[in-house]
């Protein structure tokens, strides 16, 4: 998350000339600078900055005595906030040619466009694998400039410049670019391989050579994966800004009558959510809008449920807002301010929405057997995927609004209960309704 980061200083020296960093990683929030690693003796005129920069673009940059013999800048600009990321970093100073001495690879495909674009002479010495070289994941020394985002599988190697197809493979299942989970790799004496699995130690070091990390605030596990990638908050809404691993939305610039909406969704198949608000008015929004509307419409002054391709239950009437109009739903279930979890239950076979409060179903219904849902089947339109969505009504009296679509958290707070679905998926605070699922790739590709 967005303050925490880990670091070790070597204790022997290693290579300068022959390295490489394997990481995979979401990002949640953009256009900020932000680290991913970082090295250095002085803080001055010698480091190693691996980072995103303000506009997005993707920097490498190596500082050696006061002078930059490595800078390489991608033209890319890096925005996707719903998919994973897996860079390869291939430093190897020994190479003839000067492009091969530093390699850089995008989801196992080598990046080849750049806006500077500096190599190292042949056999030069970096800064990286000395005793002085303390390291830094996650953000950059004096700066803060703090990665906010999941990252896992981070391998780093001191003497051994590997290619991308060391570290991942196509998934048969997903078709999407994953982990090698026991990856054929020599790490040296720097090396280290951070899986982030071990939940009783997060920053356990993997690779054999049992290097030790000190963690500054606190580390959190994800079930959220790049073999099975879950739904966040979608962060190009100009008028909300998603934080806290893209599971937080609050209006950006305290902008009124704006929504934001997930980075997945479904055209069919039934799914189940949960979400807390602490909207200081109470009047947060929580719904469903047809995607290809979003995508004209996210950004724009308005509310969700107010169009004729969306709807959503409004928090401080307990009734439900379809096409811009209000529908009753049964004896409210109050969904207060700063407590309460809202849950919701969308079935997109049969045009029915549930909600709930803190287990209990509005209306008395049940999405297990399929009684007492609401129809919105008004804004439905066959067989097109719709998005999960949510905002508020109101000009004053901002809040967030924080979503649990299946990775065990709210925000940065993690659920006390740890219910799944019938595929083992996700981590809820209640019980998934029988046949219901969590929005992430591997079930979308089953029933989506």
């Amino acid at each position: 998350m967005a303050t925490t980061f880990i670091t070790r200083t070597p204790s022997s020296n290693g290579s300068e000339t022959k390295s490489t960093l394997s990481m995979w990683f979401k990002r949640s929030n953009l256009g900020s600078q932000q680290t991913l690693y970082y090295s250095t003796s002085d803080n001055t005129n010698n480091k190693m900055i691996i980072r995103f920069n303000a506009d997005d673009t993707f920097d490498v940059r190596n500082k050696v005595g006061g002078s930059f013999p490595l800078d390489i800048e991608t033209n890319r600009k890096f925005r996707d906030t719903s998919a994973w990321y897996h860079f390869v970093l291939k430093f190897d100073t020994t190479q003839a040619t000067s492009s091969d001495r530093f390699k850089m690879y995008v989801n196992g495909v080598q990046e080849t466009s750049f806006s500077t674009e500096t190599y190292p002479s042949q056999n030069a010495n970096l800064s990286m694998n000395q005793t002085n070289d303390q390291l830094w994941v996650g953000a950059e020394y004096g700066s803060g400039s703090y990665f906010d985002g999941l990252i896992t599988h981070a391998h780093w190697t001191d003497g051994y410049a590997y290619d991308a197809s060391t570290f991942g493979e196509t998934d048969s299942t997903s078709g999407i670019w994953k982990p090698k989970t026991s990856p054929s790799v020599t790490y040296g004496t720097n090396g280290f391989f951070l899986k982030f699995e071990n939940s009783g130690n997060l920053d356990l070091d993997s690779s054999g050579n049992n290097l030790s990390f000190t963690t500054s605030g606190t580390l959190t596990q994800n079930v959220d994966t790049p073999s099975n990638n879950y739904t966040t908050w979608n962060n190009i809404s100009k008028r909300e800004t998603a934080t806290h691993g893209a599971l937080q939305i609050h209006p950006a610039g305290d902008a009124s009558y704006s929504y934001s909406v997930s980075t997945l969704g479904a055209s069919q198949g039934k799914w189940y959510f949960e979400f807390k608000s602490n909207a200081g008015n109470g009047r947060a929004l929580i719904g469903m809008v047809k995607s290809d509307y979003a995508s004209q419409q996210i950004g724009e002054n308005e509310e969700p449920g107010a169009n004729a391709h969306s709807f959503a239950y409004r928090q401080n009437q307990g009734d439900i807002q379809l096409g811009n109009s209000t529908s009753s739903y049964g004896t409210q279930v109050t969904w207060t301010v700063d407590g309460g979890i809202l849950m919701m239950a969308v079935d997109l076979d049969n045009n029915k929405v549930w909600y709930g409060v803190d287990g209990t179903w509005q209306n008395s219904g049940n999405p297990s057997n399929g009684t007492n849902g609401f129809d919105w089947s008004a804004v439905r339109t066959a067989d097109e995927p719709y998005l999960c969505l949510a905002g508020d009504d109101t000009s004053s009296g901002y809040g967030n609004i924080q979503a649990n679509f299946g990775s065990g958290f709210f925000g940065t707070t993690s659920v006390a209960s740890a219910n799944s679905d019938a595929n083992g998926h996700g981590i809820f605070e209640y019980t998934v309704p029988t046949g219901f699922y969590t929005l992430n790739t591997k079930n979308i590709k089953e029933f989506g």
